[in-house]
């Protein structure tokens, strides 16, 4: 069983940096390595669902510029739809810099959302009829929140299973998160949702618990280097972490959720599935950049095969 997936989100252009150490307010660092190329927490999400084996469809907003003309080549290489990606005909496509301390493997991200910070209501009507026709939505903080809900309103209407990535974080209506099945925030960004500081698993479910009384049926929280918890059914528990060398973490919130969008519509439960966007999230960060990092299917499934 494999099921449609759209990406309501976001595309920019990663313009990313590697230096010794991230530059102090006022610090200027000497770089080691400049990459350009596709990203933007929508487009990595879609692009990881879809390498791992994915019906997905991809929908945001791009200028007629070089930066647009990136995601386009890269949806072509891939055999992706671009029927459904929105112009703009006064605002340039997005773009993240990125700065990653080569060291430690931690960056400092700045998004200028652009284009996709300014998807009209009218553009996201003329995206509903994929939208109900497919099995899952899943949707990101990247872009304007009008447009958002919107699109989630569309989805819940008709029936679609909503995931909800809330990244970057905002402070939103309990209205908007409670059109979503699944919510997938970090640490980060379920205190904001919560007020919950997580130190602990006791802390997660703390949160957890607060955001099933918002109604939302699954808490997916990423914990980076202790794991994933995950809250379904009156069930919680933490999914351990795939022992890897770190290179670059900048895309791995975006690989998970890819691959675990990608592993739900497949038919796996929430547990096996969280376990393969473990999966996917840890290969993605032992590569350089984002929507270029994400495995293929065979390179999980052979991770997956040698770890207990």
């Amino acid at each position: 069983m494999k099921q449609k997936i759209t990406v309501f989100g976001s595309y920019v252009t990663d313009l990313m940096a590697r230096t010794p150490h991230l530059p102090l307010p006022g610090e200027t660092v000497k770089g080691s390595a400049f990459h350009m190329g596709a990203g933007g927490k929508g487009f990595n999400q879609a692009v990881a669902a879809k390498k791992v084996g994915a019906d997905v469809v991809m929908v945001s907003k791009l200028a007629r510029d070089p930066f647009g003309q990136i995601a386009i080549d890269m949806m072509d290489e891939l055999a992706m739809d671009t029927s459904h990606m929105i112009y703009s005909e006064t605002s340039a496509t997005g773009i993240a810099l990125i700065m990653v301390d080569e060291n430690s493997s931690q960056n400092e991200i700045v998004v200028v959302p652009g284009a996709c910070g300014e998807i009209t209501l009218e553009e996201v009507e003329r995206c509903a009829p994929l939208i109900r026709e497919s099995a899952y939505l899943l949707v990101q903080f990247e872009v304007n929140l009008d447009a958002l809900e919107r699109a989630m309103e569309i989805a819940h209407e008709a029936g679609v299973k909503i995931i909800l990535n809330p990244a970057p974080y905002q402070n939103v209506p309990d209205q908007l998160l409670s059109l979503a099945q699944m919510v997938t925030p970090n640490e980060t960004e379920a205190e904001g949702l919560t007020g919950v500081h997580i130190d602990t698993q006791e802390d997660a479910e703390k949160a957890a618990s607060v955001l099933h009384q918002k109604g939302i049926a699954d808490v997916v929280i990423t914990l980076g280097g202790r794991g994933v918890f995950v809250s379904s059914g009156g069930e919680s528990r933490i999914i351990p972490p795939f022992q890897v060398d770190a290179l670059d973490t900048t895309g791995a919130g975006d690989a998970f959720n890819g691959g675990l969008v990608a592993a739900l519509a497949e038919g796996m439960d929430i547990w096996q599935a969280a376990r393969f966007a473990s999966a996917v999230a840890g290969i993605s960060v032992t590569r350089l950049g984002t929507s270029k990092a994400m495995p293929n299917r065979e390179e999980v499934e052979e991770l997956l095969a040698h770890s207990t």
